[in-house]
């Protein structure tokens, strides 16, 4: 159900479920979250690519598995759902950088997991909806992420509505940061993998901690505070020195990989 290949400290996860769009069942939900927290701790990952087998990325949650969700208890209901919540937390405070790479249809959950990459590129010929609420279903456990990304007034038109968006829609919206053709997407993702790999992998840590908290804090002394207290820290730390030393000396970092 999920691919995984590790290739020169990039980890590229590929759902693997194409007869049914990578819709996720319970089973890859937890395949992916175990991916991405086994990935959060290795040495070995600098970044990871998400992406989907075949036509398309990912059609959400998968029909026929909520649909027996009637038959289970409410508090297995319940469960099951927490767990979808804990893999799009787990991707969204990873902390390495994560690029999701999406084509062909992209709902509901599927924008729940291109929300929470770092970096989104879509295809040209990729559509998003939010289409639960034709389904009589709210689009709960991926909302705080979504709304994220393209801001409440946008989430309450595309969730109410369930209609579809264009890739160049979902661009604009700031769902996804490109829009390329497919055969350009090869070079497009390298660019930026080989851009993330150029930054220092403790530095990543920290800027994807400092995102989150400013996000969620007031503009204020408190806040200032803490934040000059954090270049302090980094910047005297062997990784910002490291990397100081380097630009000075016009030289290759220590933490880019090696090249073949």
């Amino acid at each position: 159900m999920l691919k995984q290949e590790l290739q020169q400290q990039v980890l590229t996860l590929t759902l693997n479920r194409p007869e049914v769009r990578n819709a996720f069942n319970a089973e890859l939900i937890s395949q992916l979250t175990e991916a991405f927290q086994k990935a959060h701790e290795s040495d070995d990952v600098r970044v990871i690519v998400l992406r989907g087998e075949g036509k398309n990325f990912s059609a959400g949650a998968d029909l026929n598995w909520m649909l027996n969700m009637k038959q289970r208890p409410m508090e297995e209901n319940v469960s099951d759902t927490k767990e979808l919540a804990k893999l799009m937390t787990t991707i969204n405070f990873c902390r390495k950088p994560v690029v999701a790479v999406v084509q062909g249809a992209v709902m509901g959950g599927g924008v729940g997991l291109t929300a929470c990459a770092d970096i989104a590129i879509a295809v040209e010929d990729a559509f998003f909806a939010l289409s639960e609420t034709r389904l009589g279903l709210t689009p709960a456990t991926i909302s705080p992420f979504v709304v994220n990304a393209i801001g409440a007034r946008q989430a309450r038109r595309y969730m109410l509505t369930g209609e579809r968006m264009s890739a160049q829609q979902a661009l604009n919206l700031g769902l996804v940061h490109e829009v390329v053709v497919a055969d350009q997407m090869s070079e497009t993702l390298n660019t930026i993998v080989q851009a993330l790999l150029a930054g220092g992998p403790l530095s990543h840590r920290k800027i994807k901690k400092l995102i989150h908290d400013v996000a969620e804090r007031p503009l204020n002394d408190e806040l200032m505070e803490n934040l000059a207290w954090r270049i302090a820290n980094q910047r005297v730390s062997p990784e910002g020195q490291e990397g100081i030393s380097a630009f000075l000396e016009k030289r290759e970092a220590n933490w880019l990989p090696e090249q073949d």
